[in-house]
């Protein structure tokens, strides 16, 4: 993913978090990267996952925290 735009990996790594037929740790790993990424786009995909009803609650809760760290950093 070296060589994509930050924009493109942001959806491909909010689209691994949201999609349900993927493993749980799979999914919380890309949550986990998106919060590392500190970008406000990063912290829209990680506001969107956290309302993601489909998502199971420990997942939205961990996107909704990965989103606070990055208005607590302010980046």
């Amino acid at each position: 993913m070296e060589s994509e735009k930050p924009d493109e990996e942001i959806q491909k790594l909010a689209a691994i978090a949201s999609d349900l037929s993927h493993m749980v740790d799979l999914r919380t790993k890309a949550t986990e990267l998106l919060g590392n990424m500190g970008t406000h786009e990063a912290l829209l995909a990680l506001l969107e996952l956290a309302g993601n009803d489909n998502l199971p609650v420990e997942e939205r809760d961990l996107a909704l925290k990965r989103a606070r760290d990055i208005i607590k950093t302010g980046r």
